[in-house]
């Protein structure tokens, strides 16, 4: 699997025209395990694969096995489908987002993952503060349509390629309850929390979206996760055009998660006076 690591954000106070970052192929991490053999072949055909290579970020930094000795990588874990969590993030879920009238009133009075992908500039934390008092005029559309159907398939091979399962839980951060995320897939590998986050577009993209970058900071920062495995299926008139999804890991940004988490409380704090 290739790994992107995105440049550093452009100055905030400047009016993007494209909300995208650079990004650029970095070396895919080894593994040293009995198994190494079958998973440098893997990861080179993915490599071979790649769709998009630019030049301007470093390596991103090299996993460890977990403590369990199983793989998060190339799919080969232990078990396939994930548990409620455990441990200290269990402690912090809120409710299944199944318990849907539940889970929509927690996230009408937080900041979700959604609310963090459009917080960019000052306009859009009013834009935020005022869908939150006064509800949003967006209710979906084809396209979004299109991606509930096809998300459940490819969950399907993203618990068979990578072992990370569907996530279903409405999770607080450890640092305000307000903060919450409900990322796609999580899997919990020894110590370490890992994500994933689908897409489904019709457009093929050369960047990641940058409102998509930011929604994956936020997820990583209310979980405690280091990386996302990213992953998208392209489409033209909703007809599926490649064999399988393509993905990519994203490390964790705390810079980036750090002026989100300030653009937030700024969101709260304008609905308290409100």
């Amino acid at each position: 699997m290739v790994v992107f690591r995105p440049a550093p954000d452009e100055a905030l106070s400047s009016t993007r025209t494209d909300d995208y970052a650079p990004l650029a192929l970095a070396a895919p991490p080894s593994v040293t395990n009995a198994a190494t053999e079958e998973i440098e072949a893997s990861l080179r055909a993915l490599s071979e694969r790649a769709s998009f290579t630019v030049s301007e970020t470093m390596p991103a930094s090299e996993p460890t096995a977990p403590a369990s000795g199983t793989l998060w990588r190339a799919g080969l874990v232990d078990e396939l489908l994930n548990p409620r969590p455990t441990g200290e993030l269990a402690a912090r879920v809120v409710c299944a987002d199944s318990d849907r009238e539940e889970w929509l009133r927690h996230r009408k009075v937080g900041i979700t993952a959604t609310d963090a992908a459009r917080l960019a500039t000052p306009a859009s934390v009013r834009a935020v503060v005022n869908d939150k008092l006064y509800g949003g005029s967006f209710t979906g559309n084809a396209f979004t349509e299109y991606g509930k159907k096809r998300e459940p398939e490819i969950q399907k091979w993203v618990r068979e390629q990578h072992g990370i399962g569907s996530c279903g839980f409405l999770i607080r951060s450890a640092e305000n309850p307000r903060h919450l995320a409900t990322p796609d897939g999580l899997a919990q590998r020894g110590g370490e929390a890992l994500l994933a986050e689908i897409k489904t577009t019709n457009k093929s993209w050369a960047k990641i979206p940058r409102n998509y970058l930011r929604q994956i900071y936020w997820q990583q920062y209310v979980v405690g996760a280091e990386r996302t495995l990213f992953v998208w299926e392209h489409h033209k008139n909703f007809v599926v055009q490649d064999p399988e999804p393509r993905a990519v890991w994203i490390e964790r940004d705390d810079a980036e998660i750090a002026r989100l988490v300030g653009l937030a409380n700024e969101v709260l704090e304008r609905l308290a006076l409100s």
